[in-house]
This record gives C-alpha cells, sequence and structure tokens, in this order.
C-alpha cells in the first residue's frame, strides 16, 4: 500500500505538468481549430529561460517562473502574428508553420545554451513529509497547487471575462463573432500568449524534476499532447484529467515495466483512443480547414 501510494504522488506531480502542456494545446485548438506543433519547445524554451534566470540570475523561483511565462509569452504572440495571413486561407501551411517554428526554436536554444543540459537545484528545501509510511516531496505539492491555481485561474479567465467569453465565441463561430464585434485576431493572439505561458509554466516547473535539455521538449510534448488527445481536444477540463492520467499510468508503467514503460503507457492510451476517438471529455470544435 505503502508503494502504491507513493507511486501515486509521484505521478500526479508529472501528471500536472502534463495537464500544464494539454491546456496550452487545447487552448489554442479550442480557440482556432489548429494544433500548435511548436508548443513542445516553447516548453523547453520556457524550462531554459526559467533555470537561467534562477541559477544563473540568483532570482527567486517564482519570479524566474514570471520572467520565462513573459518571455514565452512574447513567443507566442510572435508566432501567432506570422501566421495570422494563412488563417481561414490555407490551414495546412498553418500547421507547417508552426512545425518551422518548433525547428527554429531548437536552433535558438541551442545558440543561447548550448549543447550540454542542466540540473536544476529544487526551490524548496525542506525535508519529505512523512504519512502513514509514505515519504512525500514538499516540491511535488508545490508542483501539484501550483498547477491547481492555474487551471482555476484559466476556468475563470474563460468563464468570467469579456477576454474569455470572446475567445469562446470566436472559437465557435468566428464569421459571427466577428459581426458582434469580436477581434478575433486579437483573441487568436491571446490564446496564443496564454498557451505558451502555460507551456513555460509546465517547462520551468518540471525543471527541478527532470534534467533541462534541448530534448525536454520532446519529452514534454508527446505526453502532453497524448493527455490532450486522451481528454479530449479542445477540452480544459479534459485536458487535466488526461494529463493527472499520463502521469499516474507513466509511474505506475515505469515500476512494473521499467524499460518498457514508455511503450505500456502508449498501448493503453491506444486502446482508450479506439474506443472512444473524441477522448473522455471530448467536445466539437470549429473547423477552419
Amino acid at each position: 500500500m505503502q508503494v502504491f501510494t507513493q507511486t501515486l504522488v509521484g505521478g500526479l506531480s508529472l501528471g500536472a505538468i502534463y495537464a500544464l502542456v494539454a491546456m496550452g494545446f487545447s487552448l489554442v485548438y479550442r480557440t482556432m481549430g489548429l494544433v500548435n506543433f511548436a508548443h513542445a519547445d516553447v516548453a523547453m524554451i520556457g524550462a531554459y529561460a526559467a533555470s537561467t534566470f534562477y541559477v544563473t540570475a540568483n532570482l527567486p523561483f517564482a519570479v524566474a517562473l514570471a520572467v520565462s511565462i513573459a518571455v514565452t509569452g512574447a513567443i507566442g504572440l510572435v508566432i501567432e502574428r506570422v501566421l495570422r495571413p494563412l488563417e481561414n486561407r490555407d490551414f495546412d501551411l498553418m500547421l507547417i508553420g508552426t512545425i518551422g517554428f518548433g525547428i527554429v526554436l531548437q536552433a535558438v536554444s541551442i545558440l543561447i545554451w548550448g549543447t550540454t543540459g542542466r540540473a536544476v537545484p529544487s526551490p524548496v528545501r525542506a525535508a519529505p513529509l512523512e504519512a502513514w509510511g509514505v515519504r512525500i516531496r514538499v516540491y511535488d505539492l508545490l508542483v501539484m497547487g501550483v498547477t491547481v491555481v492555474a487551471v482555476l485561474l484559466l476556468a475563470w479567465f474563460l468563464q468570467r471575462t469579456k477576454r474569455g467569453v470572446a475567445m469562446q465565441a470566436a472559437a465557435m463561430d468566428h464569421e459571427a463573432a466577428t459581426a458582434v464585434g469580436v477581434n478575433v485576431g486579437r483573441s487568436n493572439a491571446l490564446a496564443f500568449s496564454i498557451g505558451a505561458g502555460l507551456a513555460a509554466l509546465a517547462g520551468g516547473l518540471v525543471g527541478p524534476m527532470l534534467y533541462v535539455d534541448s530534448s525536454l521538449g520532446g519529452a514534454l510534448g508527446i505526453k502532453g499532447f497524448a493527455a490532450a488527445m486522451l481528454g479530449g481536444f479542445g477540452s480544459i477540463h479534459g485536458a487535466v484529467v488526461g494529463g493527472l492520467a499520463i502521469g499516474v499510468l507513466d509511474s505506475y508503467a515505469a515500476g512494473h515495466f521499467q524499460g518498457y514503460s514508455v511503450l505500456v503507457t502508449f498501448l493503453v492510451f491506444t486502446v482508450v483512443i479506439m474506443i472512444r476517438p473524441t477522448g473522455l471529455f471530448g467536445e466539437r470544435t470549429v473547423s477552419r480547414a
């Protein structure tokens, strides 16, 4: 029972990271009907930026996270602005454009930080908590707490603010939204920026848990993309459930199947998607193609 609980906590902390990445994927898809394939590399840039401001510039961890979110948010705005002329004209070229941006971000990361990765020390120096023989790292609780706050803030923004409501209106019918005065381009830019910020938050938080290098984006992106699909692309709460499910499944698979853990995780994921192709909470979204 102790091993079960220990593995569950570890899986939930990693699952919270995957949920943040999946939320970024789903937010852009929900707003534009577009899968942003540069999203994983934005998370990698966020991890590098947060580690640089925290380790090299000696900023407090929370400040380093905030600065990295601002940096990647600006990157998201740039990506959307470059792709904007293609919206509603060449959807396939937009997809290719996001892949191209991902390649550019990988090259930029190598130019700035090189090919050697870095280990990020945990910002929490407290000893692990012990309860009923289970040792829980305080940093794992911090990651889960930050993710809960991010989910609540995003839900509040989408449901309670004019900008958030405008984004959802543009997602449902961009022509009708434009007719009633919604600036669709601004809504799309905001979606890209918030999505990039969520990616940076995930990358910054995962730094003390994993090794930060240029391949980190691929690892986070694959699991985050799978989480978004499992929860249902376009569903924010689905992205959260999918991320936690992938994290827990990955954690238990690593404990029981060692080197085959990734294979087992994606076999289970494939079976679920075959049974329910739209994901657990799949929503009908607008296709801009």
